[in-house]
């Protein structure tokens, strides 16, 4: 036992093997040396077996401690590579080390001295992967504690490599040291990439749409305000002093950093339509805004002349230039009056504010000019006292809108510049003013109309003297229709568009009202979409009838706003139902053949009621091109027509008339003899039974016995043809009484048998009768 016990330690040491290789001389070790390389490589394949899926599961955080050691220890230990017969003495002591290896971690020191060694590869595998495990369950220990545990990670599916998982773990550790906590608070932290993700700038631009754009333009619009009013206000008045330079350069640095941004990175964005496409390329971007004049304004806004400020001092005149900019200025009006509400305000105070720039320029000049003259020389220049700027803008407005009261010039200089400035004053303000008109008198067009239309009508009805009443009707309409939509006709101002624009808008507005129809539920979308373009707006006022009683029905109505009663009843002034926004009415009158059916009911407006009509002539207009559609409709017509008439209410029984029955209706055929007269007339059908009865009799008497049995058998037929003379009297009414009289009552020695049948007539609620009459001639 000793001996396989070295044996097996002396194999796996390298520098033995030249003592082996001696003693292999002989045949025996040599056969016992293959043998022993054979297991050498049995134990390796059985490692690398074992440790393949060992190594995978480093890469999962459902492994546990306690749970995971003693089992990948066990499985190591029961694998077959170390269960030979001939080592099986090796092992069991072994098996009993590595179970108290469980209470310990097992390193080559802590072995005890004397204990063999089984691979000292394996053992080193075994050590390695004790210590990563321990990593892992400090690592996720860490996690519990600070409250992290939103990273599950799947079982595994395939055995990996052992570099994935390492890799894993390395990306897992590098994703825990980017959290970093705060008084208790656990933040992100977020690689400078990322940022710069968040804020990248898209390849291309939508001017037109993009808010994020307009904001831009509204910053470059304000610090193109500022270097025009402030260059000549710094250039002119001693406002600039060594002891604010530094202001004055960190305020200028910031504004040409934002021409330089506009320059290179948010204008070659910009996208461009070129032949009916949107270009939305990079490259062809770049090189339109290059090719455009406004790069050209752009490159000269930002050259810097500021250099000069080294060579001639720290003039502002060296960044006038930055006035050039005003492209970006229009654009931005441009684009903030086409998104508001109500533009003409922005107007009148853009305009307002190019008069007091221009005031502002006044002033400067006359500051400049009292410099340059002495200030304080003379009465007609500024003085020197209060405050320089309300001074001398105080003088410019005087001057400029020339209200007058200035002190004389005195000098050719003086007087020569006064004269200019009068000539400049009298221009600039008389355009300014006709701007001003032009904005308010555009603002107020529809309201001008509606006011001559207005007063065209009330002198049409006053020359031909239309009774007050009506007049106040008319000017209440007129008032309504402005204060609800602020136009007489909404179909003027949507002429000018294009029938895809008209469609958009016509969908918006109404096409939840016209797909709830029932009559035009399930017919194509497209049809929907053309009477939509066809609809007509009216507006009713309170009391006017929508249609009466008995009118033909050529057109529906769908209530957009307001309301509107059904009336009927016996006095004709009872409400049946009040139909609010979004109902339909009268849309079966549409599809009626023959020049449509008759209003059953009057419709009144309660209120003012704003309601969309279509008339049957555009809608045949349109089911020419859907001849599908019409077939659907003209079957939902005739249904919805017989449900109409089926459950057409009566009026409803008030008081105790509940407790009396209601009278059942007469029989159509009582109906038709109580409706009969002249010899077709009840009195005449008794008459002509009391014949008959005479006639019976003298027939009855002259008869043989067979003729008696023949008799009775022609009782029940008399019989009938009693009952039938009645019903025969009432379909033939219209005919002439000779021969009602010979088709009931034929003369001679014969007997008659009737044969009465009933069937529906093609009109509905009328039968007709047939009898047909069987002679037998008496024998």
């Amino acid at each position: 036992m000793l001996k396989s016990l070295t044996k097996k330690f002396n194999k796996v040491k390298p520098e033995e093997e030249t003592e082996e290789n001696k003693q292999g001389l002989d045949p025996s070790n040599q056969s016992q040396q293959s043998r022993r390389q054979e297991e050498k490589k049995s134990e390796k394949k059985s490692l690398k077996a074992k440790m393949s899926p060992i190594t995978s599961d480093e890469s999962h955080t459902q492994i546990k401690e306690k749970s995971t050691e003693p089992n990948l220890l066990r499985d190591l230990q029961t694998s077959p590579s170390y269960q030979q017969p001939a080592e099986s003495t090796v092992t069991r002591p072994e098996q009993k080390e590595i179970e108290t290896g469980k209470e310990g971690f097992i390193s080559p020191k802590t072995i005890p001295f004397g204990t063999p060694v089984i691979n000292e590869c394996a053992d080193a595998q075994l050590h390695k992967l004790v210590k990563k495990m321990r990593q892992r369950t400090a690592l996720y220990k860490r996690k519990l504690v600070e409250g992290d545990i939103t990273s599950p990670e799947a079982s595994p599916q395939t055995t990996k490599p052992t570099d994935a998982s390492s890799t894993k773990e390395s990306s897992s550790e590098v994703k825990e040291e980017r959290y970093y906590s705060v008084l208790c608070c656990k933040f992100q932290k977020r690689p400078l990439t990322e940022y710069l993700k968040l804020i990248r700038l898209p390849r291309s631009i939508d001017s037109h749409t993009d808010r994020l754009y307009l904001l831009w333009l509204l910053l470059v619009t304000i610090t193109y305000n500022w270097n025009c009013w402030l260059i000549p206000l710094r250039l002119v008045f001693p406002y600039q002093t060594p002891d604010n330079t530094r202001y004055w350069i960190i305020t200028d640095i910031i504004c040409d950093a934002i021409y330089l941004c506009d320059m290179l990175l948010i204008q070659p964005r910009l996208q461009f339509v070129r032949g009916g496409d949107i270009i939305v390329d990079t490259y062809e971007l770049k090189r339109h805004y290059r090719s455009s004049t406004k790069f050209q304004l752009d490159v000269a806004s930002v050259i810097p002349f500021d250099v000069f400020y080294l060579f001639f001092g720290f003039n502002p005149i060296f960044r006038t230039n930055r006035i050039l900019k005003y492209n970006s200025f229009f654009e931005f009006n441009h684009h903030l009056e086409s998104i508001m509400k109500k533009a003409y305000i922005y107007r009148v105070i853009r305009t307002t504010g190019y008069l007091l720039f221009t005031l502002h320029i006044n002033a400067c000049i006359y500051y400049w000019a009292s410099d340059y003259e002495g200030i304080g020389t003379t009465g007609w220049v500024y003085n020197g006292e209060g405050n320089q700027y309300l001074r001398c803008y105080y003088w410019a407005v005087r001057s400029l809108i020339t209200i007058g009261g200035l002190p004389e010039p005195q000098t050719t200089f003086q007087i020569v510049f006064q004269l200019l400035n009068f000539f400049l004053g009298v221009f600039v303000f008389s355009s300014l003013i006709g701007q001003m008109r032009d904005i308010i008198g555009a603002a107020t067009a529809n309201q001008n109309n509606f006011r001559v239309c207005m007063d065209q009508t009330i002198a049409y009805m006053n020359t031909y003297s239309i009774p007050r009443i009506v007049q106040k009707r008319v000017r209440t309409w007129y008032e309504y229709t402005w204060d609800s939509q602020r136009i007489l006709d909404e179909s003027h101002v949507l002429e000018n568009l294009p029938t895809t624009m008209q469609l958009s808008l016509a969908i918006d507005m109404n096409f939840n009202i016209i797909s709830k129809v029932d009559l035009f539920k399930g017919c194509d979308t497209q049809m929907l979409y053309d009477m939509l373009l066809r609809l007509k707006s009216t507006l009713y006022l309170p009391g006017d009838f929508v249609y009466k009683k008995g009118e033909i029905g050529k057109e529906m109505y769908i209530i957009k706003q307001g309301e509107v009663q059904v009336l009927g009843g016996s006095d004709g002034v009872q409400v049946l139902v009040t139909l609010k926004a979004g109902a339909v009415f009268g849309e079966i009158s549409l599809l009626a053949p023959r020049g449509g059916s008759r209003r059953t009911a009057d419709v009144v407006a309660h209120g003012f009621a704003n309601l969309l009509i279509l008339d049957k002539k555009t809608l045949q207009q349109i089911l020419v091109h859907y001849p599908d559609a019409e077939k659907l409709l003209m079957k939902k017509a005739r249904e919805l027509l017989n449900k109409t008439t089926a459950t057409e209410a009566t009026p409803p029984r008030k008081g105790f008339g509940f407790l009396v029955p209601s009278k059942q209706d007469t029989p159509q055929i009582f109906k038709v003899i109580s409706k009969g007269t002249g010899k077709g007339g009840l009195a005449r059908l008794l008459k002509l039974k009391r014949e008959q009865t005479v006639q019976k009799s003298e027939n009855s008497e002259e008869s043989s016995a067979p003729a008696k049995d023949e008799d009775k058998g022609s009782e029940p037929a008399e019989k009938s043809e009693e009952r039938s003379k009645f019903t025969a009297t009432s379909s033939t009414a219209e005919e002439p009484p000779q021969l009602a009289t010979r088709a009931f009552f034929p003369r001679g020695t014969t007997h008659q048998s009737l044969i009465i049948s009933m069937a529906p007539s093609a009109e509905n609620g009328e039968e007709v009768l047939t009898i047909e009459v069987k002679e037998k001639v008496k024998q």
